[in-house]
């Protein structure tokens, strides 16, 4: 696979994973009944993931309400990490503006996905004709900001 297509590849599955983080993350603070305890929690499983990726590339105790919660509301520290790590790491080889596209377009796709299936527990939004042809025109509206 062609260096190019792996990072376009590799952004746009990021771009997918940052609703999905924010309904996640939505869901966890409601729960636990504090927006701010979640964010910790999100910026936690982070900071352990980034250390690691550390750790490993040669360069918290638990909240009291966390430990109750359902293990799949976390993932949205997961998904942050990657966010920031995979921009972090191609955008100097791909471009900021390439792989802001990717993202962007990823988030498109994710969030209509999430809102015509009211995904964790988000609000449903069907997707009709109206709103994919709205969704295509930002994506070619994103596309053609990248055209040299």
């Amino acid at each position: 696979m062609p260096p190019t297509l792996a990072y376009a590849a590799v952004m746009f599955a990021a771009g997918i994973g940052i609703p999905i983080l924010a309904a996640l993350n939505a869901s966890l603070g409601a729960r636990i009944g504090s927006p701010a305890a979640a964010a910790l929690i999100l910026f936690t499983v982070a900071g352990l993931t980034a250390l690691a990726a550390a750790a490993l590339t040669g360069g918290l105790a638990r909240l009291p309400q966390a430990a109750v919660q359902p293990r799949h509301l976390f993932a949205a520290g997961l998904l942050i990490a990657f966010y920031v790590l995979s921009i972090t790491w191609i955008a100097p080889h791909f471009g900021v503006g390439n792989a802001v596209f990717f993202v962007l377009l990823g988030q498109l796709v994710a969030a209509a996905a999430i809102d015509h299936f009211g995904l964790f527990g988000a609000r449903e939004a069907p997707l009709t004709a109206t709103r994919a042809g709205g969704i295509a025109l930002m994506a070619l509206g994103v596309a053609l900001t990248q055209r040299a």
